[in-house]
C-alpha cells in the first residue's frame, strides 16, 4: 500500500479541528504536491520535511511522486505544526511505519532542517480537539508535555526529533536527541511584573467605602465597573487590588484561560493550568489588535482573552482610539469576541471582568461632585472627553461610582477596613451560590445570565419587578440597563445571604441599591459602616 494517513489539527482560534494528513506515493513524474487549501509556511513544510528526513537517515521517496491531502480540504490550514504528521505519513506510505499507529494519534511540531523538533503555539487546544475527537493521544515537542497532559484521558508522549518520534512509533530503542529549545514567551519586561500586585491589599486604602463595596459586588458578579473622578483620587488603586478579590479560577476557567495563553504563545515554558485570575492595565496608545485580538495572517488572542476570568483594566478609557471604544460592545454584551478576516471568522472567549478609568476631563482637575474644580479644558474638548463616558459601552457597564478625595473621617487610621482575604471569602461564597443556582447552564456568574431566564426562572421579589418596569417606562433606564439592574441585584442578595447566612432573593431593597450603583448615586450611609 502506497497511502497512508496521520492526524493532526488545525486551529481556528481556540477552535481546533482534527485534519488527515493523507499521502500517496506512486509512480510518476518525481514531486511533491500539497492540496487541500495550505497556508505558506505549510507550503513550504514539504522542503522542510523532505531535508529532515533525509538528515535523519531515513527514506524519502525522490524518485516518485507524493502527493499529500490535507483533509476536510475546504478548511484554511495554516502553521508550520503539521510538519511532524507530513513526515510520518510520508514514511508510513513507505511501508517504513505501521501504517495503523498513526490514524489514533495526533501529532503536532516544527521540524528543522536536521530533524528537530521546534515549539509551536496553541498545544493545550489542540490536545482538547484531539480527546474531544476520540482520539487515543498526542505526539508534541517533549517541552510542551505540561500544557498537553492537562487534558485528562489523553496519553501524551514528548519527543526531541523526528528520529525518536519514528523510534516510538516503531517500538525500538529511543535514539539520544539534542533538548529542544523552550518556546519563547512574549512578555514585556518589567520590575517584579504581575508578581507586584501580590502586595496589594485592599486595607490599604483608607475610605473608599461605596467604592470598595462596588468592587467587591464587581468581583462576586462579575459586572463591568466604572471608575470617575479627579486625578489622585485612588482609582488604580482600587483597580489594582481587584485580583486580590477573585478566588482562584474553577477548573473549566482554568482550562479555557490557559488554553488561550497557549494559543497567543503566551504561557510560559513548562507552566500547568493558571489558576490564578490574570491582571493587564495596557497603555491607552495599544492597538486594537493588541487589545482586541487579530493578525494579518493567522488571528492571535489580545488582551480582552487573555485576561478571561481575569481583569482588564483601561486606565484613562477616554484616551483609547474610538474604534477600540466601539470593540468593546460585543464582549460587554455576550462575553466573547468576534474577528473576521478575508478567510476565515474566529470567535475568542472574552468573559473578563471589565474595569474602565476616567477622569471628569482632560486635565484631571473638573470634580462636579465636591465642587472643587480648578480645571483648564476648553468647553469643547471637555464635551467630546465625556461624550466617550455616555455612549452605548457606557450604557452596558454594571456598576459606575465616583471616587472624590478623602474626607476627614473616611481617613481614620483608627477604623480597620476589611482585607482582600475577607472580602475574597465573601466574594467567593457568594458565587458558590451563582454556580449552584446556575448549574446545567452555560454561564456561570449573573453577570452573564440572559434577561429571558432571569425574567422566567429568577425574577425579582415582591413589588421589585413592577419598580424595575417604571424606571424603563420614565426613561431612567433602558431595557439593556434594567437587564443589567436585574443582575446586581441578584449578586446583591447573594452577597447578603452569605454575611447573614439566609436565602435571600432579590426584592426592593436590592432593586434601590442596584439602581443607586448603576446610575452612580450615593450610597447609604449605614453601607459605609458595614463594608469597613
Amino acid at each position: 500500500m502506497s497511502t497512508a494517513t496521520a492526524r493532526t489539527v488545525s486551529l481556528h482560534g481556540a477552535i481546533g479541528h482534527v485534519v488527515d494528513v493523507q499521502v500517496d506515493v506512486s509512480p510518476g513524474q518525481v514531486g511533491l504536491t500539497m492540496v487541500g487549501r495550505p497556508d505558506l509556511s505549510l507550503r513550504e513544510s514539504g522542503d522542510r520535511c523532505r531535508m529532515a528526513v533525509l538528515n535523519s537517515d531515513l527514506p524519502w521517496p525522490v524518485t516518485k511522486r507524493t502527493t499529500i491531502l490535507l483533509s476536510p480540504a475546504d478548511l484554511l490550514k495554516r502553521g508550520p505544526h503539521f510538519d511532524l504528521a507530513v513526515a510520518l505519513a510520508v514514511l508510513a506510505a513507505q511501508q517504513h511505519l505501521p501504517p495503523q499507529v498513526l490514524p489514533d494519534l495526533a501529532v503536532m511540531g516544527e521540524l528543522t532542517l536536521d530533524g528537530r523538533l521546534r515549539c509551536v503555539p496553541g498545544v493545550l487546544p489542540m490536545a482538547l480537539a484531539a480527546a474531544a475527537r476520540g482520539l487515543r493521544g498526542v505526539i508534541v515537542p517533549e517541552p510542551q508535555v505540561p500544557e498537553a497532559v492537562l487534558v485528562p484521558g489523553l496519553e501524551v508522549v514528548g519527543v526531541r526529533s523526528l528520529a525518536q518520534a519514528v523510534a516510538l512509533l516503531r517500538g525500538q530503542e529511543v535514539p539520544e536527541a539534542p533538548a529542544v529549545e523552550p518556546p519563547s514567551v512574549s512578555r514585556v519586561l518589567a520590575w517584579r511584573g504581575e508578581q507586584r500586585l501580590d502586595d496589594l491589599d485592599l486595607a490599604d486604602l483608607r475610605g473608599m467605602a461605596d467604592a470598595k463595596f462596588a468592587a467587591e459586588v464587581a468581583a462576586a458578579g462579575g459586572h463591568p465597573l466604572l471608575l470617575t473622578g479627579p486625578k489622585g483620587g485612588g482609582k488604580t488603586s482600587i483597580a489594582e487590588r481587584l485580583p486580590s478579590l477573585l478566588p482562584d479560577l474553577s477548573p473549566e476557567e482554568a482550562l479555557e484561560l490557559t488554553a488561550v495563553h497557549s494559543l497567543a504563545g503566551t504561557l510560559p515554558p513548562g507552566h500547568g493550568l493558571m489558576t490564578r485570575p490574570p491582571f493587564s492595565a495596557p497603555h491607552h496608545d495599544a492597538s486594537k489588535a493588541s487589545i482586541v485580538g487579530g493578525g494579518s495572517r493567522q488571528v492571535r488572542p489580545g488582551e480582552l482573552s487573555r485576561t478571561h476570568a481575569g481583569v482588564l483594566f483601561l486606565d484613562e478609557f477616554p484616551l483609547f482610539r474610538t474604534d477600540i471604544i466601539e470593540a468593546l460592545r460585543e464582549p460587554l454584551e455576550n462575553g466573547d469576541i468576534t474577528i473576521a478576516r478575508t478567510e476565515e471568522s474566529v470567535t475568542l472567549p472574552a468573559r473578563g471582568l471589565l474595569v474602565l478609568a476616567a477622569n471628569p476631563c482632560p486635565c484631571g482637575d473638573h470634580d462636579p461632585v465636591s465642587g472643587r474644580s480648578t480645571c483648564t479644558c476648553r468647553a469643547t474638548a471637555l464635551r467630546d472627553y465625556q461624550n466617550k463616558l455616555h455612549g452605548p459601552v457606557a450604557d452596558r457597564i454594571d456598576l459606575r461610582r465616583h471616587v472624590g478625595p478623602l474626607s476627614r473621617h473616611e481617613g481614620d487610621p483608627l477604623r480597620d477596613p476589611d482585607t482582600s482575604a475577607v472580602v475574597r471569602a465573601r466574594v467567593a461564597a457568594a458565587r458558590e451560590r451563582q454556580a449552584a443556582r446556575y448549574a446545567g447552564c452555560g454561564w456561570r456568574l449573573n453577570a452573564h445570565a440572559p434577561s429571558t431566564a432571569l425574567r422566567d426562572r429568577w425574577p425579582l421579589a415582591g413589588s421589585a419587578a413592577a419598580l424595575l418596569e417604571e424606571t424603563v417606562y420614565t426613561g431612567r433606564l433602558s431595557s439593556r440597563g434594567a437587564v443589567r439592574v436585574h443582575r446586581v441585584a441578584w449578586t446583591l442578595a447573594d452577597l447578603e445571604a452569605v454575611r447573614t447566612g439566609r436565602d435571600v432573593v432579590p426584592g426592593p431593597r436590592e432593586l434601590d441599591l442596584a439602581l443607586s450603583l448603576r446610575c452612580g448615586d450615593p450610597l447609604p450611609a449605614s453601607l459605609w459602616e458595614r463594608c469597613g
